[in-house]
């Protein structure tokens, strides 16, 4: 008997990892290679045949991750461009 196990998308577990790394030491370029191989992972495992590709789920967490640093990301520099142009508004900069 012959049992083919099936392989993990090493994608899914860069996204993953990246994912975890914009949270600890690689916010913004983590957050994109997260966001990116997390993308490609899903689309490789939807083309591959049913059940030779495991990683899915690797790549969904790599994806949720990396979606929201860079959502978090874009609130604190819409923050700072509000505060700044309030500052310059009110006369705070003088």
């Amino acid at each position: 008997m012959n049992t083919v196990y099936p392989r993990t998308n090493s994608l899914a577990v860069v996204s993953l990892v990246f994912g975890i790394l914009a949270y600890v030491c690689l916010p913004g370029l983590g957050a994109l290679i997260a966001v990116i191989c997390g993308h490609s992972a899903r689309s490789e495992i939807r083309r591959a045949p049913p059940g030779s590709v495991e990683g899915d789920g690797m790549a969904l967490a790599g994806l949720i991750l990396g979606w929201l640093q860079l959502g978090f990301m874009l609130a604190l520099l819409c923050a700072a461009v509000l505060i700044f142009f309030g500052a310059l508004a009110f006369g705070g900069f003088h």
